[in-house]
């Protein structure tokens, strides 16, 4: 869905805005300008089929524009797959929800100037606007600091040293987030000992929300506080804290395709092991090479260049989206085998995108698994209780033809939640590589700190908070590894 503002295009309007919203607030500093709990967005409610279809076709559209992956999903394809994780940020702390997000690559939270952000939210969650006077360890970051050099790929025209450094995303449905970059202390806490933390911080740069469009702004009723980014580049959260020496660039995350919820980490994970396939170089996601598709003992005849289209090359990676896309050449002839199965079935289209049936019998039985070959060897396997998912007393394929989208989408390949639910899933950002494991996601990883070389248990816990939480969820935990050195922590 997002369409990454070029801020130098927008920047005289942009910077008029931002002007105005920081002398309008009367900010008059001098300008010398993980573990996280996660909680399932929409845990105990039931999504419609309609809205499964919004979710991942507004998400596609993001990634075709090369920005913002949201992490989440419950590993339901009944459900839309979305997580938020509690911060603390600033001196004194104060708690902020965010989207956790495997694609954007800043963390930007909504500001107190901002007029149309949202004020309340329908996921009993209070909602807070950052002010940076209410902290005494925030700073505005200026014009001519590097970290605004690197974001814009250089000096930007008319901004000065005196003036802050701005931020634009413009997204394709029309909604946006506007704002300027600050600089202030992030809470969370650190593995110190099993299924045991304590309180870390660390200075991030992320974006002050000055003004929000769509989506983003008050009309949204399941409003968050702002997003997390967790990119690969630079800017995001996770290589801030790694450039520090606060933490290693690995994370993970385990998705419970059962009960909803799952892990996350940040560290060194070293139990289970973890085969892993090198990422696509150059590309703005977590791509990989795919090298083959297997349906039962049979594979699918095709070249891997099938998955590459223009400069997007590979196959996307991504726990945010809940279903799996995949190129009309490889749909048509999977779907075809995984149907052959069954040959009396009575297909039904529901919403024009998905074909569905009854069946009353064992789906593992009766269906093959799905499995695809990646680079080094590297294989995913896709079991037929959880490629195929139940609505109103039918089965109904999660396989999506992404040829049917839009001609700008026909080459995509996207694995989101029904193929990563209930496996382990390693980003190791400091080889370039990604890897998975089934696993069962109740349970607990281990995770090494490397400043002791102690290996501690890591698992899934609730979140905690002052707002109502529906005792049905499972909510994750991001629990983050002290790695390195820990400076003043």
């Amino acid at each position: 869905m997002i369409l990454r503002g070029v801020i130098s295009s927008h920047y005289s309007l942009l910077l008029l805005l931002i002007g105005f919203l920081v002398v309008s607030s009367s900010i008059t500093r001098v300008l010398s300008w993980g573990v996280i709990h996660v909680k399932y967005k929409f845990a105990g409610s039931q999504r419609s089929i309609v809205d499964l279809k919004v979710h991942d076709s507004v998400r596609q559209v993001r990634i075709l524009a090369g920005v913002d992956l949201p992490l989440g999903g419950s590993g339901r394809p009944d459900g839309l797959g979305l997580y938020y994780a509690r911060i603390g940020i600033g001196t004194p702390s104060k708690d902020y929800y965010v989207q956790v997000d495997t694609g954007s690559d800043i963390m930007w939270v909504n500001c107190i100037q901002c007029k149309e952000c949202p004020r309340r939210s329908s996921l009993g969650i209070d909602l807070t606007l950052y002010n940076i006077e209410d902290s005494a360890t925030g700073k505005l970051v200026s014009c001519d600091q590097d970290f605004c050099y690197a974001i814009n790929g250089g000096p930007l025209t008319g901004c000065t040293a005196n003036m802050s450094c701005p931020y634009l995303e413009i997204y394709g449905d029309g909604s946006s987030t506007a704002g300027y970059f600050v600089n202030d202390i992030v809470l969370y806490d650190r593995v110190s000992g099993d299924l045991k933390t304590s309180s870390a911080n660390g200075s991030v740069i992320f974006g002050c929300g000055a003004t929000q469009s769509g989506n983003l702004g008050s009309s949204n009723e399941e409003s968050l506080d702002g997003i997390l980014g967790f990119g690969k580049a630079n800017s995001s959260m996770i290589s801030q804290l790694a450039s520090s020496g606060k933490v290693k660039n690995m994370f993970a995350h385990c998705l419970d395709g059962v009960n909803g919820g799952g892990i996350f980490a940040i560290g060194h994970v070293v139990r289970p092991k973890v085969n892993m396939t090198p990422l696509v170089p150059n590309q703005p996601h977590y791509n990989v090479n795919m090298t083959a598709v297997q349906v039962g003992h049979d594979f699918l005849s095709f070249t891997p260049d099938i998955f590459d289209s223009g400069d997007r090359q590979g196959v996307i990676i991504d726990s945010g989206t809940t279903l799996a896309y995949l190129p009309e050449m490889v749909y048509e002839p999977l779907v075809s085998k995984i149907l052959s199965r069954q040959p009396d079935l009575k297909l039904q289209t529901i919403h024009d995108e998905y074909t569905c049936f009854q069946y009353s019998k064992s789906l593992d039985e009766a269906f093959p698994n799905v499995t695809f070959h990646f680079e080094n060897s590297v294989t995913l396997k896709v079991y037929p209780h959880e490629y195929l998912f139940p609505y109103n007393g039918l089965w109904c394929i999660g396989w999506q033809n992404s040829g049917m989208q839009s001609r700008d989408r026909k080459n995509m390949t996207l694995l989101g939640d029904l193929v990563l639910s209930n496996k382990l899933v390693l980003y190791d950002l400091e080889n370039q590589t990604i890897g998975w494991t089934e696993y069962n996601c109740s349970s607990s990883i281990q995770v090494l700190d490397e400043r002791t070389g102690t290996v501690h248990l890591v698992g899934s816990q609730n979140i905690s908070s002052a707002c109502h939480l529906n005792a049905w969820s499972i909510t994750v935990l991001i629990l983050l590894a002290t790695l390195l050195h820990f400076l003043g922590c």
